[in-house]
């Protein structure tokens, strides 16, 4: 696909993109509808506080008590208007977290080290839901739609470029947001390669059917 095309695709994904942090999200990185995962912090904070270091235990649970924090707030929110904005609420735990985030990035504990980079890296996108409770709180959901993108690229081998594996990402979540929303991917897609072949702007995603 050519560069233009591919782009012109990125852009019409409007919806907000969900991500576990993985080797692919580099993909997403310049999306700013983007948020991350909490359920994957979560198992890895939960890793730490297992551990034998002291260090990684601590941070483990600080990084899990934030989390829990954040995730019934935005709970309570779905039921209800929340009394205060949930940002503003959370705004001095969050700054503890990327203090403590920050003291750990040159810790001696691995995985210590790497969940505060992390965390650091992407801090903003783990707290979107504060500002939208509407928004998922995990990608599970995500992850079962792409099961069989998966499965595909294991038969298939992968692609062969950084813009191959770049393409594939933005098809695969624009073919499960038509298939969701009961339109059809590939009149869409049709739409978006007519339209910049005539150097016209992309068409926006429709509306669900």
């Amino acid at each position: 696909m050519r560069p233009e095309i591919f782009n012109a695709g990125l852009r019409v994904l409007s919806a907000a993109i969900s991500e576990d942090g993985g080797n692919c999200c580099w993909a997403y990185r310049d999306v700013d509808n983007r948020l991350r995962c909490l359920a994957h912090v979560q198992r890895k904070a939960r890793g730490l506080e297992e551990s034998l270091d002291r260090q990684a235990r601590a941070f483990g649970e600080a990084v899990n008590r934030c989390l829990k924090a954040v995730m019934d707030s935005v709970y309570a929110a779905r039921e209800g208007p929340p009394p205060m904005d949930l940002r503003q609420h959370h705004a001095e735990q969050l700054n503890a977290l990327w203090c403590l985030s920050l003291a750990q990035v040159d810790a001696a504990h691995a995985k210590t080290r790497a969940l505060a980079r992390e965390l650091l890296n992407d801090f903003d996108t783990f707290w979107v839901t504060l500002d939208h409770p509407e928004l998922p709180l995990t990608n599970n959901e995500a992850e079962r739609a792409l099961r069989h993108w998966v499965i595909a690229r294991r038969i298939s081998q992968g692609t062969r470029t950084a813009q191959g594996s770049r393409t594939v990402a933005v098809l695969a979540s624009v073919i499960e947001t038509c298939r969701k929303r009961g339109l059809s991917p590939w009149d869409f897609i049709t739409q978006v390669v007519t339209e910049r072949r005539r150097a016209q702007p992309a068409p926006q995603l429709p509306a669900a059917a």
